[in-house]
């Protein structure tokens, strides 16, 4: 596991939990050989003893309580990569949109030691997407990311799998749960731009700098991760013309309301990829509210087909990353 922030934390807490059921459902027993966080490495082939790993990491923000002969300090992830052996690496750092580092460089060093990947860390994927997939298929090992569109909802896959047969005309969606919930509460509040930002930061649904979420960037990761699994398309976030919310204002709003509608940030591709605010009308079925994500496929010939759900969270992301973990192990268990 590379990064242990807390989706990674959230993840070593379930197969913990769930252990039985895995087991009993799935066949599944994970067994975790491996933590980097940005300050050293945990190792041990026969597998690390998850609860003391998570009780260090909460109580001191560090993994050296683990003991020698099993932390490092200093250790870097490309090591721990190439030393450890394992199966799945899961990369959860933090996302970084101009060069996707350091996880692209993880992505890379995993696949190429043959290991299967399950990453959450959107930056590899904005930015060279149509690589990796190259990448893991050149070496027989799957690469997977449910986690980085929708949170714990099955986005991806639900296009991939359960539209087959239909041809997916446009993609359309709110996908980014910060913005979403400063519209929301300047429409419902009347609140000012910067007073709802204080807001989402203060319950920790933004980041201290709330750049890639109130700059749209974040809803332009995501566009480009969707359009690319579920469309075959080939683009980065480069291609994105982006747009975020900075510039709305309460007038703006009122302005909307006046015509029985709302403002929503949203991503859509189509002949070109693009984020923007845009008037919808009330009734819209991408009109929700507080932090909630929707994404709409137009579709042939079922028509336009809407998923709603919870698109951020600890325990949510990690729900993604076992069942992409499930895939895996079903998939070389065939």
């Amino acid at each position: 596991m590379v990064g242990f922030g807390v989706v990674a934390q959230s993840f070593a807490d379930i197969i913990t939990e769930e252990a039985k059921k895995l087991e009993r459902d799935y066949g599944l027993r994970p067994k975790i050989v491996g933590v980097v966080d940005s300050k050293g490495a945990a190792a041990a082939p026969e597998g690390l003893d998850v609860s003391k790993a998570l009780q260090a990491k909460r109580s001191k923000g560090t993994l050296e309580q683990l003991g020698q002969g099993i932390y490092s300090e200093g250790r870097n992830a490309l090591d721990v990569i190439r030393e450890v052996e394992c199966e799945v690496v899961v990369e959860s750092t933090p996302t970084e949109l101009s060069k996707g580092e350091p996880g692209l460089s993880h992505v890379r060093a995993a696949i190429r030691e043959g290991r299967h990947v399950v990453c959450v860390n959107k930056g590899p994927l904005a930015v060279a997407m149509p690589a990796l997939m190259e990448l893991a298929h050149h070496n027989k090992v799957m690469f997977k990311f449910s986690g980085t569109v929708g949170g714990g909802t099955p986005v991806l896959d639900f296009a991939k799998k359960c539209l087959e047969g239909s041809k997916i005309k446009t993609i359309s969606g709110i996908l980014n749960g910060t913005s979403n919930y400063i519209l929301s509460r300047m429409a419902a509040e009347g609140v000012a731009m910067k007073d709802a930002l204080a807001e989402a930061q203060k319950l920790g649904y933004a980041e201290a700098d709330p750049t890639y979420d109130v700059g749209g960037f974040d809803t332009a990761c995501k566009l480009v991760i969707t359009s690319n699994y579920v469309l075959g398309t080939q683009l980065s976030i480069k291609d994105v013309d982006t747009r975020g919310i900075a510039d709305v204002s309460v007038a703006d709003i009122e302005r909307a309301r006046a015509k029985d509608r709302v403002v929503k940030l949203i991503g859509k591709v189509d002949k070109d990829a693009t984020v923007s605010p845009q008037e919808i009308t009330t009734t819209h079925p991408l009109n929700v509210s507080g932090t909630f994500n929707a994404i709409s496929f137009d579709t042939y010939p079922a028509g336009e087909i809407t998923l709603v759900g919870k698109g951020a969270g600890g325990k949510e992301t990690a729900s993604a990353v076992l069942r992409d973990l499930i895939e895996i192990r079903r998939t070389f268990a065939r």
